[in-house]
């Protein structure tokens, strides 16, 4: 099997804004303040307007609009603005992929964010920290792309069974989304929880070390790829990785969100 060095030898790496880095450094910083963040956001006009545009979105529901980024932390809160910013920037980090539903890759990627945040926050993990893995975790299939793009089509043929994506990676190319994902976020300075969480992202239970965030990508990542089965999809969880995080049944049952609530990645 070739080794993840050798696969990224033969891809591009994607390149992050000098706003984006900034930002990454924050989510290593206790003493990040709102003004830092601000300063850093506003250095970059687009992604400024998208932000504001996000926070007068309905999904905010803020009681008024925010028309300048100190509102906009204010009323939304500095971890959901850091946040959204950053998936704004891996959106636009990567070009559109021949045969891959740009749309629909980023819907399933903010999917498992939005579930990834609200598992988390049921447990005590860092919720926003939760979103931004759980969106990043489908990057690495963008690279596969690019390094075989005749394995696309067999990655994404139909039908989609959940966590089936990842065993097609694994017997494809050798490593599943997540383990590539985890090489280019160690490649750009992520904070080592997400990382050694997307490396045990498709099979948490039986590695050596581990991972309560990875265990959360896991379902959440499951849970994005069986949206339209509503809470259904709830009793096909696998059930080893729902006993070791300890999840109340009954409680996800009861406050299992909507699919539309979370934000649409077409915002950004």
């Amino acid at each position: 099997m070739p080794t993840l060095d050798t696969f990224f030898e033969r891809v591009q790496l994607p390149s992050m804004s000098e706003v984006a880095h900034a930002l990454i450094r924050t989510l290593n910083d206790d003493n990040a303040t709102v003004e830092t963040v601000r300063d850093i956001i506003a250095k970059d006009p687009a992604l400024s307007a998208k932000l504001l545009r996000l926070a007068n979105s309905a999904q905010f529901g803020l009681p008024r609009g925010v028309s300048n980024l100190d509102d906009a932390i204010s009323m939304v809160g500095m971890s959901k603005v850091r946040t959204l910013s950053l998936g704004t920037c891996l959106n636009d980090s990567f070009p559109a992929i021949p045969g891959l539903d740009r749309k629909e890759f980023w819907k399933n990627s903010m999917a498992c964010a939005g579930y990834a945040q609200w598992l988390a926050g049921s447990l005590g993990v860092d919720a926003q920290q939760a979103w931004l893995t759980g969106m990043m975790l489908r990057l690495g299939e963008l690279l596969i792309a690019q390094a075989d793009p005749a394995h696309l089509q067999d990655i994404e043929k139909l039908p989609h069974f959940p966590g089936g994506r990842w065993e097609r990676e694994k017997e494809l190319v050798g490593y599943t989304e997540g383990q590539i994902t985890a090489e280019l976020a160690r490649r750009w300075n992520f904070p080592m929880q997400m990382v050694q969480a997307l490396q045990r992202s498709s099979d948490p239970i039986t590695d050596q070390a581990f991972s309560r965030l990875g265990a959360i990508l896991n379902l959440a990542g499951i849970l994005a790829d069986s949206e339209a089965q509503g809470h259904e999809v709830l009793d096909t969880l696998p059930e080893d990785v729902v006993k070791v995080l300890m999840l109340d049944k009954e409680w996800m049952h009861s406050h299992f969100p909507a699919a539309d609530s979370f934000v649409d990645i077409t915002a950004l």
